[in-house]
């Protein structure tokens, strides 16, 4: 069931390719089309359909993942076993706690955002550059992510 008031959540999309994979205006649409998902039909039913890995919300490798404002998985489209898990404390590479900085980026800017962190492309194994593009929705921030 959906949370409301300090379990707000964060709608996220990440993308698995830099190389032919989608760009920084498919992770735009993906969170526009969450967005109005959400406003339309209700958090429960996509949250079900993201970790379903409903067609709709997976373009090429591009995909939505859903945390909780506190850092707990409450939806994944590429790893279902994240799912109720709390990842806030989770670092990339360089020991940027990027679910935190995420989340406290979601809680201060009511506009769009981009953040920048490092994550291992599972397409080429290899840890590379990503950002994520988010835009809050009243009490969720929907994001979309790609690999620079």
């Amino acid at each position: 069931m959906f949370a409301t008031g300090a379990s707000m959540a964060v709608l996220c999309a990440g993308a698995w390719s830099a190389e032919g994979g989608a760009t920084r205006d498919d992770a735009m649409k993906m969170v526009k089309a969450g967005v109005a998902a959400i406003k339309a039909e209700g958090a429960d039913k996509v949250y079900a359909e993201i970790t379903g890995k409903d067609k709709k919300w997976i373009k090429d490798d591009l995909y939505l993942v859903v945390y909780s404002l506190e850092g707990k998985n409450m939806a994944h489209g590429a790893n279902p076993k994240q799912v109720g898990l709390d990842l806030i404390g989770m670092k990339d590479i360089d020991g940027k706690a990027f679910i935190k900085e995420r989340v406290e980026l979601g809680k201060s800017k009511p506009t769009g955002f981009w953040q920048d962190y490092k994550f291992t492309n599972p397409e080429t194994k290899k840890i590379e550059p990503k950002e994520m593009y988010c835009e809050r929705l009243a009490e969720t921030i929907v994001c979309g992510g790609i690999y620079k």
